[in-house]
């Protein structure tokens, strides 16, 4: 219940937010410094939930990002000043970085910060049924354009380093996934709580992935001893509630929840994330009408033999259908498929 309460908080936050700008909160936005100084800009990487921050009585953090500030952590002076809306991603002498929102946690996630952590959040953006290009989406992190027209892929309620709004959602806000649970990597190499580095490339189909080098056959909801996973818990799943980049605070609508998410490289690369949390049998989702559905294990996820719509650069994909089921539908802002069953 506690977390149900939280996601409609956020539910109610994003609402509020868009009466007052008309748009969503970015998935990767923020400032830009042509330099590529850490300090003068955040490089263009803050998640949504910073955005949200003074819609959901956070208006005293929020103060602390939006004007420039020489506090850090460890009590010295930050010399030259951190700039509005903060550094870098990664500055963990940053104070606003470095503190937990209560109402980004699930209680049902015991995993616990140290004093080294980020702020947790068990709640990600949804970028939808297809991943295919939509890490960066034709923007990279100083904010000049990859020469990659990428819109036709983004067919989640957010979009990596665009606004989106509520009149862009075609299919309904009742009928699509706005922001799903995540569980916070506890290190302990869990299907649910962390993403596996690939080297094949992450546009293959979503069940290929299913093999004895990335799952512990013995052990589902384990990876495997050979799957690679990053040892800096600072840059996986749910630990750094400040950062946008693909795996840390998103999902997609690909794999069911509580299964095994891949990337081709680290942290801001391509690849698919899975919506998890610690309930039984399935997770929390906030649709974008703002009411909270329970989502089951056992949803119907169509074809997991087929790629993601658009990966290789598979232009004859452009407004197909998901090849999910219900789940991918769910994702999909604006493919007018019919949500024929009840969740």
């Amino acid at each position: 219940m506690s977390c149900s309460n939280n996601f409609k908080q956020m539910g109610l936050g994003l609402h509020n937010y868009h009466s007052a700008y008309n748009s969503l909160p970015k998935q990767m936005g923020g400032t830009v410094d042509k330099t590529g100084n850490q300090v003068l800009s955040n490089w263009n990487q803050l998640s949504f939930l910073v955005g949200l921050l003074p819609f959901i009585e956070q208006q005293a953090l929020w103060e602390q990002y939006s004007n420039p500030s020489t506090a850090r952590v460890d009590g010295t002076v930050q010399n030259p000043p951190w700039a509005a809306m903060g550094p870098y991603w990664e500055q963990g002498q940053y104070i606003p970085y470095r503190t937990q929102v209560p109402g980004f946690r699930c209680p049902s996630d015991p995993t616990i910060a140290t004093s080294g952590s980020y702020g947790f959040t068990n709640y990600g953006a949804c970028l939808g049924d297809s991943h295919y290009q939509q890490h960066e989406n034709g923007i990279n992190d100083q904010g000049g354009g990859t020469g990659l027209n990428e819109e036709r892929w983004a067919r989640g309620f957010f979009r990596t380093h665009f606004q989106t709004n509520f009149a862009q959602v075609l299919d309904g806000l009742s009928n699509t996934v706005a922001c799903g649970e995540l569980v916070v990597d506890s290190g302990r190499k869990e299907v649910r709580g962390v993403f596996a580095r690939i080297t094949s490339g992450a546009c293959l189909a979503p069940e290929s992935y299913n093999t004895p080098t990335l799952i512990d056959a013995a052990r589902p909801n384990f990876y495997a001893s050979t799957a690679v996973i990053d040892g800096n818990l600072n840059k996986t799943t749910g630990r750094a509630y400040q950062c946008g980049n693909n795996g840390l605070t998103n999902m997609h609508t690909i794999r069911p929840p509580n299964s095994y998410s891949v990337s081709s490289d680290w942290h801001k690369a391509e690849g698919f994330h899975t919506a998890a949390s610690r309930h039984q049998g399935g997770c929390h989702v906030l649709m974008g009408d703002g009411a909270v559905k329970f989502i089951t294990d056992s949803i119907e996820s169509g074809d997991q033999n087929r790629t993601a719509p658009g990966c290789g650069g598979a232009t004859g994909d452009v407004g197909m259908a998901s090849p999910y089921g219900l789940w991918g539908k769910l994702g999909s802002k604006n493919g007018f498929e019919t949500i024929d069953q009840s969740i």
